[in-house]
C-alpha cells in the first residue's frame, strides 16, 4: 500500500524533482487537464479532480502517517489538484465558445503563475487551511489557491476581453 500511496503523493515521482518539486508537480499537473478535457471534457476534469483530491488525501495521510513534517515537499498531488481547479476556466471557456482549449493560451499561463503565486504566498484562507498541519490542510490549501488562481483567470480573461472596461 506505502508504493501505491507514494506513485500517487509524489504523481509519479515528479514529486522528487528538484529543485522546486511543487513547481514541477504543477507543470507535470496542465499536460494531463488538458489530455483528461479532450476526452471528457470540463465536467470530466471536474470529476476525475474530485478522483484524485480524495485518492491524494489517502496518499497524503499513508506517507506522512507516525511522521513529525506533515506537508513532505515530495507529496505534489496536492499541487495537481489545485492546478486543475486553476484550469476549469480555460475549459469552460473553450467549451463555450467551440474553441480548441489550447486557442486560450493566455489563461493556461495565468492559471499557472497565479496557482504557484497563491501557493507559495499562501494569503487568507490559503494559509489557514495549511496551518491545520494534517494531510486534509495539505489538500484544502491547494483547492484554495486553485480556485484563487481561477478566479484570477477569470478576471484577466474579463479584462482582455474588455467585459470589465
Amino acid at each position: 500500500m506505502q508504493q501505491i500511496a507514494e506513485m500517487i503523493g509524489t504523481f509519479a515521482r515528479i514529486g522528487y524533482m528538484r529543485p522546486a518539486p511543487g513547481t514541477w508537480g504543477s507543470l507535470a499537473a496542465i499536460p494531463v487537464a488538458w489530455a483528461l478535457n479532450e476526452l471528457g471534457g470540463p465536467i470530466f476534469v471536474i470529476v476525475m479532480t474530485g478522483v484524485v483530491f480524495v485518492a491524494g488525501l489517502w496518499a497524503t495521510m499513508e506517507m506522512t502517517r507516525g511522521k513529525a513534517d506533515h506537508d513532505p515537499s515530495e507529496i505534489v498531488i496536492d499541487e495537481v489538484v489545485g492546478q486543475w481547479i486553476a484550469l476549469w476556466p480555460i475549459f469552460f471557456g473553450a467549451a463555450a465558445a467551440g474553441a480548441p482549449s489550447t486557442a486560450l493560451w493566455p489563461g493556461w499561463v495565468a492559471a499557472f503563475v497565479g496557482f504557484r503565486l497563491f501557493d507559495i504566498w499562501k494569503p487568507w484562507i490559503v494559509g489557514r487551511f495549511d496551518a491545520r498541519g494534517d494531510a486534509m490542510g495539505v489538500m484544502l490549501d491547494d483547492v484554495a489557491a486553485g480556485v484563487f488562481a481561477a478566479v484570477l483567470v477569470l478576471i484577466t480573461a474579463a479584462l482582455s476581453h474588455g467585459v470589465l472596461m
